[in-house]
């Protein structure tokens, strides 16, 4: 956990190691999967027109190319293994690793 300037917690959560739930919160969510929607108390989050939906736009982020990529096998085959939105990972990583780069070669 990290605490920036604007006392702004950032969390980072592993998908491959989610964390432990407890026995109450396995049974809250097993009672809310097999409830009917009918029942679920939605009280707590706000109300959105059908128009809000209409006009929702999905948006991508606007600074990425799409390239062509040779990777190892055993790369692909491990960020595959990762389920859905690998790339979006494969990614993440990379954009770590540029990160990490700039903050070694500025302070030389």
């Amino acid at each position: 956990m990290r605490k920036n300037a604007g006392n702004i917690v950032k969390l980072t959560l592993d998908q491959n190691t989610p964390p432990k739930l407890t026995d109450e919160q396995k049974e809250r969510l097993t009672a809310v999967a097999t409830m009917p929607d009918d029942q679920i108390d939605y009280s707590d989050a706000p109300m959105l027109p059908d128009a809000f939906w209409v006009a929702a736009e999905r948006v991508g982020s606007a600074n990425k190319s799409q390239v062509t990529l040779r990777l190892d096998a055993e790369v692909l085959e491990f960020f595959k293994g990762t389920g859905r939105r690998y790339q979006t990972r494969i990614n993440a990583v990379l954009l770590a690793y540029v990160e990490a780069q700039k903050k070694t070669h500025h302070r030389s």
